[in-house]
Order: structure tokens, then C-alpha cells, then sequence
């Protein structure tokens, strides 16, 4: 969902509407794809037994990427944990259609009370759930550490939609009206069918790769309406 604020002061019977600033936010995730994988510093690790009191703790227990549409990717962080004494991390295997990890090389010691992050990446390969596990070899004395890791691919990017909000108007008015373009200055057109009695409105019909521009006026009791706001504008990616 992209958030755009519209901050504007309706003033009935001005000439020039008062300015407007305009807000889009975009997240945009980058990472890597992946079925199964291990990363260790040999391959044959051991567990140090006179280290045994130490526990390591992976947070959260569950990594849920619910919703990623085929051809996307979604990052999630982990968190592991030194619990009662140092720990040493000597390698991690994970399993799963279209996971991996990254951000972490081993061996990695982490001292007591201290923690580490990594990065989950699920690309999902095609419109089904996907479940898998990272199991983590340590000396700590709960070792394997394991992590659950669940997500669903979807056939298509999600619906787009885009939220307005503005300034209430300083004069008295009776409600709102939201009006929409494709190109900056206009032509637009009125997208309520009855006046906003709030500051917000939600544009669900929306479609990736388009530029929408937006402007609101205020209606007063006498079903005057002002002049257009000053334009904002969104990117839908």
C-alpha cells in the first residue's frame, strides 16, 4: 500500500489554494533466491562440550512472509542469542523451496547476553505455500538450533491502492472532494460519488507502472466548492 499526504488549507473564497506537500513512501526489497543451502566454516563441525552450559536462542521462533508474488522477494531478519555463557555458532543448513540466508559468516562467537542478526530471503518459484527450517550447529547445549520458516507464492503482485489524506479546511464546510489525473495539471476526474465527510480517502483502482496526480477541494453549505488544491502526485512501482 503507498501512503500520500496531502497538506492542504481549504479557504473558501480565495483566488489561489493554499500549497501542498505531497509524501510517497515505497518500499522496495532486493535479495537473493535459494531451495536449500548450508553455510559453515568446514564441513565437519563439532560441538565444543566444555561449553555445554550455553544456550543459543533464535528469535523469532517463526520467520512468516505470508503473501510473495512469483518473480518477487521478501527479507526477514533473525536473531540469535548467547544465553549463561559465550556461544560458538560453527555453521548453519537450511532447507525449503526458495529460501536462503545470508549476513552472517562462520564460525561467529557470540558472547553472553550479546546477539547477531541475518537476513532470510524467500523467492518464492511458484503460486504455492512454501515451508522449510534452518537448523544452526553450535556448542551450546540446545544444539541444533532450529527456526520454522513459512511463506506462500502468489501468481501476481498483490493490489495496489493509495491512501490521501489533507488538512481540514479553516472555513466551515459540509465535506470533501478527491480528483484524479494521469498527467500533471489535468484533465481529472471527481473519484467520490458523495462528498468525504473525513480528511482521507483511499484509491483502490490503481495499476503497477502508472503515475497518478491528485487534488482536493472543500464544499460549504451552500454547495460552493473551492478552487483545486495544489497537485500531489504517486509512482506506482
Amino acid at each position: 500500500m503507498l501512503k500520500l499526504a496531502i497538506d492542504n488549507r481549504h479557504m473558501l473564497g480565495q483566488s489561489k489554494p493554499q500549497a501542498v506537500a505531497a509524501i510517497l513512501t515505497l518500499a522496495a526489497i532486493f535479495a537473493l533466491t535459494s531451495c536449500a543451502g548450508i553455510s559453515s566454516s568446514s564441513q565437519n563441525q563439532t560441538q565444543n562440550a566444555d561449553n555445554a552450559a550455553g544456550i543459543l536462542a533464535i528469535s523469532p521462533s517463526t520467520l512468516n512472509f505470508g503473501n510473495v508474488a512469483v518473480g518477487s522477494t521478501a527479507n526477514l531478519t533473525g536473531t540469535l542469542s548467547a544465553m549463561n555463557t559465550d556461544v560458538v555458532v560453527s555453521s548453519a543448513s537450511w532447507s525449503g523451496s526458495g529460501y536462503v540466508v545470508t549476513g552472517i559468516n562462520f564460525p561467529v562467537t557470540i558472547a553472553a547476553g550479546k546477539a547477531v542478526n541475518y537476513t532470510v530471503t524467500f523467492a518464492p518459484s511458484g503460486a504455492e505455500s512454501s515451508s522449510g527450517t534452518i537448523s544452526f550447529l553450535s556448542n551450546a547445549s540446545d544444539s541444533p538450533s532450529k527456526q520454522t520458516l513459512t511463506g506462500v507464492g502468489t501468481s501476481s503482485a498483490p493490489p495496489q491502492n493509495i491512501t490521501l489524506s489533507w488538512n481540514p479546511s479553516t472555513s466551515t464546510v459540509t465535506g470533501y472532494n478527491i480528483y484524479r489525473g494521469t498527467q500533471s495539471g489535468g484533465p481529472y476526474l471527481k473519484l467520490n460519488t458523495s462528498l468525504l465527510a473525513t480528511t482521507t480517502y483511499t484509491d483502490l483502482n490503481v495499476q503497477s507502472g502508472n503515475t497518478y496526480y491528485y487534488v482536493s477541494t472543500a464544499v460549504n453549505s451552500s454547495n460552493v466548492e473551492s478552487a483545486y488544491s495544489n497537485e500531489a502526485y504517486a509512482a506506482i512501482p
